[in-house]
């Protein structure tokens, strides 16, 4: 079987999106880092460091011990956010990556958008669908780039699942299916005053935190957006009151494709996409969390064959694409408008869950 589908597997991790040599890089674009939780900290600044088109130059938190440590660790200016806002020290940076809690993006990015900045926002682009309209309103009116951060999109695991399915290597596309938990509070030593739990700041909890991963995804995958969604979300612990511990829904693609997905904050620990097609199945196991390595398996006619890769830095890959394709003067892909459908969709999820009815899916409106 692995003669059959070679062909699209040929330098598994090659970058089809780079068309400049990053041997030749000699300014690359210069960040400035808004949020220096743990995140940022432990794989968004070394992926900026990794990436021969990037380099972290200025960093703004609320938590000034956090920015004081950064700054020293790291060797960039650190600034409060009143003084990042006020474009203190705007000369020191060409884009802006936003990763703060859900309902602080906007903030950030518009005042990014204002000095002319280029953007890479995390996802999910806002707490609400409202404000994240108007994030993407902020960046079209300033004539700046956004770029949203599904990292999952620039790794080659995922981008080579997409390869065989537009090569026809799975026959015609019947279903998805995609699980995504893990312990939250016990990943966070019990810690249950963290924003995800606050509904104000994260617009809610395992849809919004994890869900958006195999909605996007699956959207990137198969090439297509969904037309209708429904959901059902539940908590059972005190923590999670306000907000979704666990989130199970159904995304409805055109030509009869569904993708079911299950998510959970509080559930042991999973990670896993497989499309399935009428001649083969495609599997990502694991597939979605940044801190483990990607396992990609073709089962055909009985037969499985995993694939072994070299492993890539997916945050790496997402800023070497941003930082590539500002400084090639090409659009991205993740843009804004795209990840308006994802919160479209994750809306629809919580209307479905609250209505027990599907949500149709139309094109955006203010």
């Amino acid at each position: 079987m692995e003669a059959a589908f070679a062909e699209y597997l040929d330098e598994f991790t090659r970058r089809d999106w780079e068309t400049l040599d990053p041997t030749a890089v000699t300014d690359p674009v210069r960040v400035a880092v808004v949020g220096a939780g743990w995140f940022a900290r432990d794989w968004a600044l070394p992926g900026i460091s990794r990436s021969a088109y990037t380099e972290a130059t200025v960093v703004t938190d609320v938590d000034e011990d956090a920015v004081e440590a950064v700054a020293a660790e790291r060797d960039v200016t650190g600034v409060t956010p009143d003084e990042f806002r006020a474009g203190a020290v705007a000369d020191a940076y060409d884009a802006v990556y936003v990763a703060t809690p859900n309902a602080t993006h906007l903030e950030y990015v518009r005042a990014a958008a204002a000095q002319g900045k280029a953007v890479l926002c995390e996802k999910p682009l806002e707490a609400t669908l409202d404000r994240a309209r108007r994030l993407v309103a902020a960046c079209e009116d300033a004539g700046v780039p956004l770029m949203v951060g599904y990292r999952m999109q620039t790794d080659p695991a995922v981008r080579r699942l997409r390869d065989l399915l537009d090569a026809g290597v799975a026959g015609d596309v019947v279903g998805v299916h995609a699980a995504m938990s893990q312990t939250m509070l016990g990943e966070l030593d019990g810690d249950a005053d963290q924003w995800r739990l606050d509904p104000a700041l994260s617009g809610g909890c395992a849809a919004m935190d994890l869900g958006v991963y195999p909605i996007n995804t699956a959207r990137f995958a198969l090439g297509e957006d969904p037309e209708r969604v429904s959901g059902r979300t539940r908590s059972e612990h005190e923590a999670f009151a306000g907000v979704d511990e666990h989130a199970t829904f159904r995304l409805e693609f055109p030509d009869g494709v569904d993708a079911l997905c299950t998510v959970s904050q509080n559930a042991q620990h999973a990670s896993r996409l497989e499309v399935t097609g009428t001649e083969a199945r495609l599997v990502l196991d694991p597939a979605f969390y940044e801190r483990e390595d990607r396992g990609f398996a073709v089962v055909r006619d009985g037969t499985r064959v995993d694939l072994d890769f070299d492993q890539v830095h997916q945050i790496e890959e997402e800023f070497a694409y941003f930082g590539h394709q500002l400084l090639a003067d090409e659009p991205f892909h993740p843009d804004g408008e795209h990840a308006l459908t994802d919160m479209r969709a994750l809306d629809g999820i919580y209307e479905s869950a609250d209505t027990g009815r599907p949500v149709a899916l139309g094109d955006d409106a203010a």
